[in-house]
């Protein structure tokens, strides 16, 4: 399979695991304004919006680079229990055979990097066997967010105090604890670099510990943005967040600034949810930004 594109000579493949209407922009926006959001809605259909809704994927991304294979988020995975986000709920999806398609099965991924810990990043993380939820990538490293850890453990403190607990119910017990009793993995810090040229950059306010990996070669930038982008109007207003931001403010000021550093180093911007191209670039528009959507 050809890879969906390239970073330097790394190549990327993209995995894909649902796709759907999701909800109205008026659910999921939270400063959402029908006037503002009408002088776009003819651009972004039906690729990003259809039907009155937002239109919606969950997708995975794979850096095959000479060195392993780096899979970045693992979607909401099959058979899991989500009671307060049913559309995620009790899935059945082919999603490890679009990875195999694309020439990744279990065993060839080497690395596992969750941008945060919500319901729909960390899923494919385990699977279940013999009444078990266990690592679904058996040679992998998985690297997540350390503050991100903190605030999403059921046991800690944090936890009861989060706007998404209830969204996030059994996440952390069935897609996060079994990695770490498993031993395989690891927390990340603010400039750690996961493998070479790749970068994980704090990116609070969505989650507490979000991170963007960003990853170079040569004179290339991508960054995988995870849910500093939901849909492509938050480029157009980087003053929208999601319903599910934890903090809203902070939220707005992260995505300002991943924009702007996109922006200016001409970064591919990858986000986990975009339909379309999937992927985009940033330009300049007035005092704002506009997404420049690849056509290759």
């Amino acid at each position: 399979m050809e890879p969906f594109f390239q970073v330097g000579n790394h190549k990327v493949y993209r995995a894909e695991e649902w796709q759907g209407g999701f909800a109205p922009p008026q659910d999921l926006f939270a400063e959402f304004d029908p006037t503002v959001f009408n002088d776009f809605a003819a651009g972004l259909e039906p690729d990003y919006y259809r039907d009155g809704v937002i239109y919606a994927f969950l997708q995975s991304w794979v850096i095959a680079t000479e060195t392993g294979n780096i899979l970045i988020d693992t979607g909401a995975g099959n058979g899991k229990e989500r009671p307060n986000i049913p559309v995620f709920g009790k899935l059945d999806t082919p999603f490890l055979q679009h990875l195999s398609d694309a020439g990744f099965s279990p065993d060839r991924i080497d690395k596992v990097f969750c941008t945060h810990l919500h319901i729909d990043h960390v899923g494919w993380n385990t699977v279940l066997e013999n009444r078990r939820w266990i690592p679904t990538f058996p040679n992998a490293t998985y690297f997540f967010p350390r503050i991100d850890n903190k605030f999403w453990n059921p046991a800690g403190p944090y936890y009861a105090g989060m706007n998404g607990a209830a969204v996030n119910a059994n996440v952390y017990e069935d897609s996060v604890l079994p990695v770490i009793e498993a031993g395989q993995a690891v927390f990340v810090d603010d400039g750690d670099e996961i493998a070479p040229g790749m970068i994980a950059r704090a990116a609070p306010g969505h989650t507490p510990g979000q991170m963007v990996l960003e990853v170079t070669d040569g004179n290339d930038v991508a960054m995988f943005t995870g849910d500093i982008l939901h849909h492509p109007i938050q480029i157009y207003r980087p003053d929208w967040n999601s319903v599910y931001c934890e903090d809203r403010r902070l939220a707005s000021s992260t995505r300002h600034a991943v924009l702007e550093r996109a922006c200016r180093i001409g970064a591919r911007i990858v986000p986990a949810h975009f339909g379309g191209a999937h992927t985009t670039f940033v330009e300049r528009s007035g005092t704002g930004f506009c997404p420049r959507f690849p056509t290759d």
